[in-house]
């Protein structure tokens, strides 16, 4: 039988791709520019077309492997390096070339997938050191070593909180299987009275009055409906349950504790920004102070921020210690990438992501993410519904007026430029503003309101005559 003809398949050998007479008439803005497609057990990379032999190569993930890559990078003359987050397969790579003083670019997948023809590694890395070339490629912000240090410790301690609560939980149904209504009369059964009489019933002790005398001050229960709460089915399988939920409750808590210390020793080595001698940290105006968090840092968070950021971020309604912690941890206290606040909220995702097309806007939506700066801004605006300052006003101006859903989004929006402003100009943050602010939409709504009734044949009248 005789074989088919090779001559116009896709990918036959010998034949050569059109090049896009597009991509060809792009300009050369960096030559000295690779490209590398990361995977788990395998990197591409590829340098342009002049350095190498083979321009393209392919290493493998061990650590002598990527000192390979740095080696004949070096050997290519090149300077810039762009790389694929994907996942964290990246960093041990990233980590390597900046030791080795490359400038490096980590670009979200999302900015560069739409690649011409089939999907390959190859074709990812070349398109990669492509597009760099000619500067169409954003690198993802990334704060300096010792603050991602600090944010690693920051995140891995996230995830022991909640392992903790997992278990937390545990315990709350052990003591529910055995009819035990503690959690219920307790506000938290984590706290000094529930822990106390959870390790006295596991003790062995069941005399419901010596139980009940164990009780902090401060707990509103009396002692007999402590005592209530007590009287159960003490069945032995479900002491056990609650005997080993306990344990890897408290094993969780020993080492969040330990590692609240590594992140002070962290904390302690970034650079001051402000000299807490000469300008020492000013006493909090707000009228009612938050409540210090249960699962905050051990450490004094406020007095180290103020330190590494220059300005204290606790004086915005709606953020406290932990916020601004998440705010260094995150971004940093260097933010001159971001070269105005409307790019700096783009980056968070909490300004509006217009999409237009004819001239008319097809979606205003905010572009999807998992920000977790953004989250935190979130989380604080939702504090303000009550709050009698400006921004409190403001959110439930735009509560009224998008719904409380996006009324959160814009009020974070707005505390994220306040954040912007306060880092980049080192000022501290000055309420009066958003008072002016508040005067003049209030002349605004009267102007609106004065102007609809004298359409309906009305003239207003204040009731207080402003002064002469």
């Amino acid at each position: 039988m005789a074989k088919k003809s090779q001559k116009g398949r896709k990918g036959a050998p010998g034949k050569k791709k059109k090049a896009n007479g597009n991509s060809q008439s792009l300009p050369i803005l960096h030559a000295d520019t690779a490209g590398v497609d990361i995977g788990a057990m395998e990197i591409y990379v590829a340098v342009p077309a002049d350095r190498d032999e083979h321009p393209v190569r392919c290493f493998g993930t061990f650590t002598d492997d990527l000192r390979k890559i740095a080696q004949w990078l070096k050997q290519c003359n090149i300077k810039r390096v762009a790389m694929e987050s994907t996942g964290v397969y990246w960093i041990p790579l990233w980590q390597i070339l900046s030791d080795e003083s490359f400038e490096l670019c980590l670009v979200n997948a999302r900015h560069f997938k739409n690649v011409p023809g089939k999907k390959t590694d190859v074709q990812d890395c070349q398109w990669l050191q492509f597009l760099h070339s000619v500067g169409l490629l954003r690198g993802s912000h990334r704060p300096d070593e010792a603050i991602c240090g600090l944010r690693t410790l920051l995140r891995y301690r996230g995830e022991l909180v909640k392992s903790a609560a997992m278990h937390l939980q545990h315990m709350h149904k052990s003591l529910e299987e055995m009819n035990i209504k503690l959690g219920h009369v307790l506000s938290e059964l984590q706290g000094v009275t529930g822990l106390v009489i959870v390790d006295a019933l596991l003790a062995g002790e069941r005399d419901l009055k010596k139980l009940a005398q164990l009780r902090d001050g401060r707990v509103r229960a009396s002692e007999e409906t402590i005592m209530k709460s007590l009287e159960g089915d003490y069945r032995v399988q479900h002491l056990i349950t609650l005997q080993f939920a306990r344990n890897l409750y408290q094993h969780y808590q020993t080492l969040i504790e330990l590692l609240d210390r590594e992140m002070e020793a962290f904390m302690s080595q970034l650079p001051d920004r402000v000299d807490l001698k000469d300008y020492p940290l000013p006493a909090s105006q707000k009228k009612t102070q938050p409540k210090r968090q249960h699962n905050a840092p051990a450490y004094d968070l406020r007095t180290q921020c103020y330190r590494v950021l220059g300005v204290d971020l606790t004086a915005i309604d709606g953020i406290d210690a932990v916020t601004a912690h998440v705010v260094l941890t995150e971004v940093g206290a260097d933010l001159s990438e971001f070269p105005t606040a409307a790019h700096f909220c783009s980056w968070l995702r909490l300004c509006p992501n217009n999409e237009m097309s004819g001239g008319r806007t097809l979606s205003k939506k905010t572009k999807k993410g998992k920000n977790r700066l953004a989250l935190a801004l979130r989380h604080g605006a939702s504090t303000l519904h009550a709050s009698q300052t400006p921004l409190g006003q403001y959110l439930r101006r735009m509560k009224a007026r998008f719904g409380p859903a996006r009324a959160i989004t814009v009020t974070a929006h707005k505390i994220a430029r306040i954040i912007y402003h306060m880092i980049t100009l080192k000022e501290a943050f000055k309420p009066e503003m958003l008072d002016a602010q508040d005067a003049r939409q209030k002349r605004k709504h009267e102007a609106i309101v004065r102007k609809h009734a004298m359409s309906l044949g009305f003239q207003l009248i204040p009731l207080v005559q402003p002064s002469a």
